[in-house]
């Protein structure tokens, strides 16, 4: 039992030091880089630039940075930047949920849409879905906060944050108290995920989720590895079909619906528990979102269906 406790605590210490050290890598570089470009006023410029856009969703200009870096790099890349500028920024519980859900959305693209990619999936329609899904979605999540008046409390300082203008070695240790806080985070996070594990709960959502699908354009050899995508991430899924493609065991319209659920709704643990821990609520950054990603898959799959049907019966009547 000593030696099953050992091992598991040395597995966890290894996967959160690989963790963190991509996290490292990714954050510490963005940091400076923010910091420069605050020092420089560019942030303000920035800012007006992506006002319209985050405006539109409920959010100040400056979160537009935010969610450009999740983009880009990954969501600790958006954290980190939500660090550095999180001092200047009065937001609402609401508004974190809703900068959150919109991360959770579109994030990571270069890598995810190579995944997508490799699966055979056009990736102009995955980037319309994610980027429209995520307007569309954060949209009506923040209209909906501010007419039912939910969330409008302010929300709770999770990162170290300055009251004045700090020097740069001030700035430097404020960072590496946030770095540190993520660090946890993702401990946490890791330890939290073999928990559910080892109770069977990641089992037991596969299950539920498992009937469900068939019912969104995808059969029983894609039903549950959309599943393993939506609960783990677009990497586990994605590697899957890219399998299960070469093995010819897949149609195209499969893959598709597949890719499409799994771009709008995937890492429902991991990456969900990270935005929970940055101050989203579940309602918006986790339930909301399967709702919202399943009628509109279920949807995309009917017109789908509907156009097939026109067109079968207008090459029919030539």
């Amino acid at each position: 039992m000593v030696e099953r406790i050992r091992s598991l605590a040395l597995s966890l210490a290894k996967n959160t030091w690989l963790t963190s050290w991509e996290l490292i890598k990714i954050t510490v570089p963005i940091m400076i880089l923010t910091r420069i470009l605050e020092e420089l006023g560019m942030i303000v410029v920035i800012s007006r630039w992506l006002e319209p856009l985050m405006g539109l969703i409920g959010l100040p200009g400056e979160l537009g940075l935010v969610w450009a870096t999740a983009m880009l790099t990954t969501l600790y890349g958006g954290m980190a930047v939500f660090a550095a500028l999180a001092s200047g920024l009065e937001l609402t519980v609401a508004q974190v949920t809703v900068l959150c859900a919109a991360m959770l959305f579109a994030h990571s693209l270069p890598i995810e849409l190579s995944i997508s990619k490799k699966t055979g999936t056009p990736v102009m329609p995955i980037v319309l879905l994610r980027l429209g899904g995520a307007v569309l979605y954060c949209f009506m999540l923040s209209r909906l906060c501010i007419g039912f008046d939910v969330w409008q409390q302010p929300a709770p300082t999770i990162f170290a944050v300055a009251t004045e203008h700090l020097n740069h070695w001030q700035w430097l240790l404020q960072q590496c108290k946030n770095i540190g806080l993520i660090i946890v985070v993702i401990f946490c996070i890791l330890l939290f995920m073999r928990i559910l594990k080892v109770l069977g709960v990641l089992d037991l959502l596969e299950r539920l989720l498992a009937p469900v699908l068939p019912h969104f354009g995808m059969g029983r050899d894609a039903a549950p590895i959309t599943v393993v995508g939506m609960i783990l991430g677009i990497g586990y899924g994605g590697a899957l079909i890219i399998r299960e493609v070469a093995a010819g065991k897949m149609a195209r319209v499969e893959i598709y619906n597949s890719m499409a659920l799994m771009a709008l709704c995937h890492g429902l643990v991991e990456d969900t528990l990270l935005m929970f821990a940055l101050g989203g609520k579940l309602g918006g950054i986790l339930w909301g979102r399967i709702i919202f990603s399943l009628v509109v898959i279920y949807i995309l799959v009917r017109l789908r269906a509907q156009f097939a049907g026109r067109k079968e019966m207008s090459d029919n009547v030539i």
